[in-house]
């Protein structure tokens, strides 16, 4: 066990308290716990024969498709740049519409057992309430479909029209009763309205009292962010560095300290929101932000508390090794799942980082499968 906000996990021998008596040492604790960690997995490598080592289940969290009425409707720059932009566009269209067997072979070849599917982004969030109602339900049935035919393959979080929160609960329990989805996935901030305003509860509630979790995936920051921050450059520069570059990750930051902040979590205890990229560069500010004390923010717990007790992490992508080791010290283990952000990034990249990854093979298995297997009821 780890007592909240203090840092590295149980099994790495140490503690590091929030008044900082001890945070001198962090950076060579640190650097002894990943060596400590490479020896381990090193010596486990010697010991075992790779012919009569049993496969390691795994399952993918942030993993991408397209329905037909998304690609006729927000998803329709997708179809224009597969027609301007030649063949690497049309494979990835490809990819995101096939929810059969070519997907299947693929995630065979690359070592995936599970896929937990999501309508790509940008999702329904930007759409007028009417529309939104109406796309969910169609990409929600889309993937019922492909999950009602391959079970044992894939898993899916709904699309919510989180512009209309009493039917986005209704969407949601109905996914997860009578469909087998896992939870349900939101593209960000809805029309500049973030998940802390009390407009959402419906849904939060709802997904707290049926015990799934909310996938919190990037969106762009409104526009008038992005004038002020990502303007003045060429207009492919602005789109990335507002977008996957760099303001993707910020903004989705921001949006779950504004739901800490907001006291999302003490009102519903027990939600969960998992959130990708080896947590959208929160570790690296996750004990910085108690500078805010409960004294001040009002909340029932530091905000590091909540990073680690209501928030789980994914790869998506993030294929590199020191920032998958900020998080390991920063939030557990227990705290990290597998994912591959399919099509968008390699599934077979994804799977030889996770096989590298300098932590022991049972740590290994939390994070490829069994943390995952707890979260989401598989």
């Amino acid at each position: 066990m780890r007592s909240c906000g203090v840092g590295p996990p149980a099994e790495a021998g140490c503690w590091f308290f929030a008044n900082g008596d001890t945070c001198r040492s962090v950076f060579v604790v640190s650097t002894l716990i990943c060596q400590s960690a490479l020896i381990a997995q090193r010596r486990e490598m010697r010991k075992t024969n790779p012919m009569t080592t049993t496969p390691m289940r795994t399952i993918t969290l942030e993993e991408h498709f397209a329905s037909p009425a998304f690609l006729e409707g927000p998803g329709k720059q997708l179809k224009e740049h597969a027609a301007n932009f030649g063949e690497r566009f049309t494979h990835l269209l490809e990819q995101l519409t096939d929810l059969g067997a070519k997907r299947i072979s693929e995630m065979d070849k690359a070592g995936i057992d599970v896929q937990v599917l999501s309508l790509t982004a940008p999702g329904v969030e930007q759409l007028e309430p009417a529309d939104a109602i109406a796309l969910a339900r169609e990409s929600n049935d889309f993937l019922a479909e492909a999950i009602a035919k391959n079970p044992t393959r894939f898993g899916g979080f709904a699309a919510l029209p989180t512009s209309s929160p009493d039917r986005a609960a209704e969407e949601l329990q109905r996914r997860t009763t009578n469909h087998a989805f896992q939870g349900a996935v939101i593209n960000g901030h809805t029309r500049g309205r973030y998940l802390d305003d009390q407009f959402f509860s419906p849904i939060l509630a709802c997904a707290d009292s049926l015990n799934v979790p909310i996938y919190l995936h990037p969106t762009p920051p409104p526009q008038p962010v992005i004038d002020a921050w990502f303007s003045g450059y060429a207009l492919l520069v602005t789109e990335m560095l507002a977008g996957a570059g760099w303001g993707w990750h910020i903004e989705t930051a921001l949006h779950v300290i504004r739901m800490i902040l907001g006291g999302v979590f003490d009102r519903f205890p027990k939600l969960q929101i998992i959130v990708g990229h080896l947590g959208e560069t929160l570790p690296f500010m996750l004990q910085r932000l108690d500078v805010m004390p409960a004294a001040m923010t009002k909340l029932q717990r530091p905000i590091s508390c909540y990073l680690r007790e209501n928030v789980h992490y994914t790869f998506s992508g993030f294929n590199f090794t020191p920032t998958f080791l900020d998080l390991f010290l920063q939030v557990g283990v227990e705290r990290i799942m597998f994912s591959a952000d399919h099509p968008y990034a390699s599934m077979a990249q994804a799977r030889a980082f996770l096989d590298q990854l300098p932590v022991s093979t049972a740590n290994k298995q939390q994070i490829a499968h069994a943390n995952a297997e707890r979260l989401l009821h598989l």
